[in-house]
């Protein structure tokens, strides 16, 4: 278990590299034993989140083919996994998770913190997987020698685009799970299994987004978007998530129901999207203040980013870092991987090129100017890259602001037309939020 004292600093600095991820929610306890229990659509990405999220060192269940398996079996080791055999996996193990719940009651009794994933395996659905018993069952038992109840956490995660290298990811942390009433009760007690499951099943789709097909993802977005450019609330990443998962909810009851207006307004907002997306617009742009001062003031701000240090800099870590990159790209997609797994194999894949990479250059460095040339290589490569990564990012985000400012100037009939659309539609989402409560 080597690395689990150093797992949580890893795995943030990690999840900023290889996501644009943002944090968000009440802190996870510092201390004393909590059950962490989150949505797993991403792999051994997962576990680095869910561990960048909680910010003290996590130990996860596995299902325990990764302990032996050749490639990633050293790092589960390594961070203090417990291993949980699946019928699925052999059915002649399964006697052995008894062990294994020893280990996570013993472990929680110390006051740590574990990790679990209740919907068993990794995959890409638009939704949660139905939950496992597992994570209820720990806590019953784990109650039971704690003598009292302790915070279960839910954690959601998602992603924008797992797999692509810099896309976005939201991290939600919940409120702790209440089960006080409980916590007396038996992890053999079927009823109070089958209540704490339903419970964390709850708290959990408060934090994600379930969809009924990856096709309603655009719509629900552009609806939420389109309501909070309208409000003028910019909301957190916590309420968004909530807002984006009641959207969802009243399309799938609309089309349950056949309700007319519902539906309708769903068309609606899927046109207006498409819409914009032709003129490369967002739902925010059109509430966008695009006064001359305004442009003045959003220039002055992005200024360094066109000097000659900010220039070099993009150039430099693109250079530096390019070889890697490329290769990483070209390993992966030979693997013929699904999809909730590639990310991990990139961030493994890309962890061994680039340190190896990083390596070379550093030898070639220490060879020509000595150990200081070696030690400044060792610390300004990896610098400069990042450094370049994030200016390179915002060349790309103000070119962006920059074609839209000029495009909103110039259609300024077709913008106030499309504003008003947009105005009529948030009023409509605003009536139908209003029913639902």
């Amino acid at each position: 278990m080597w690395l689990l004292p150093l797992f949580s600093p890893i795995a943030r600095a990690a999840a900023q590299i290889y996501y644009r991820v943002r944090f968000d929610g009440p802190s996870i306890p510092a201390s004393g034993p909590v059950l962490l229990v989150a949505n797993h659509p991403n792999s051994l990405l997962d576990p680095t989140l869910v561990v960048a999220a909680a910010g003290r060192p996590v130990r996860f269940l596995a299902k325990a083919p990764l302990f032996s398996d050749r490639r990633i079996g050293w790092l589960v080791r390594a961070a203090g996994a417990i291993p949980v055999y699946r019928r699925a996996d052999d059915p002649a193990l399964m006697d052995r998770n008894e062990d294994a719940f020893r280990a996570v009651f013993s472990a929680l009794a110390s006051g740590s913190a574990v990790g679990i994933f209740p919907e068993g395996v990794s995959h890409s659905a638009p939704g949660m997987a139905p939950l496992k018993t597992g994570a209820a069952r720990i806590a019953l038992g784990a109650a039971a020698i704690t003598r009292r109840a302790f915070p279960i956490v839910p954690v959601g995660l998602s992603f924008q685009e797992k797999d692509i290298f810099r896309s976005e990811a939201l991290v939600v942390r919940g409120q702790p799970i209440a089960w006080d009433d409980l916590a007396a009760r038996s992890a053999d007690a079927a009823a109070a299994v089958r209540e704490l499951t339903a419970r964390i099943d709850y708290a959990l789709r408060t934090v994600t987004v379930n969809l009924e097909s990856w096709e309603d993802r655009p719509i629900v977005e552009a609806a939420v978007r389109i309501w909070e450019a309208e409000q003028g609330d910019h909301s957190r990443a916590a309420e968004r998530v909530s807002r984006l998962d009641l959207t969802t909810r009243l399309l799938a009851r609309a089309r349950e129901t056949g309700d007319a207006e519902g539906l309708a307004l769903a068309s609606d907002i899927r046109h207006h999207t498409r819409r914009l997306s032709r003129l490369g617009l967002r739902p925010g742009d059109l509430t966008a203040d695009v006064r001359t001062s305004q442009a003045v003031r959003w220039a002055a701000r992005r200024l360094h980013l066109v000097m000659p240090f900010g220039a070099l800099l993009a150039v430099a870590g693109a250079m530096l870092f390019w070889i890697p990159y490329r290769l990483t790209g070209v390993v992966v997609d030979r693997l013929r991987l699904d999809q909730d797994v590639r990310s991990t194999w990139k961030l493994l894949v890309g962890i061994v090129l680039y340190a190896a990479w990083l390596g070379l250059l550093t030898w070639g460095a220490g060879a020509t100017l000595g150990l200081a040339g070696a030690a400044a290589c060792l610390v300004g490569v990896p610098a400069v890259g990042m450094a370049g990564l994030i200016v390179r990012e915002r060349w790309a985000e103000s070119w962006g602001d920059v074609r839209r400012f000029f495009l909103l100037r110039a259609r300024g009939s077709m913008i106030g037309s499309l504003r008003q659309r947009q105005l009529d539609l948030a009023r409509r989402l605003n009536e139908m939020l209003e029913k639902q409560r």
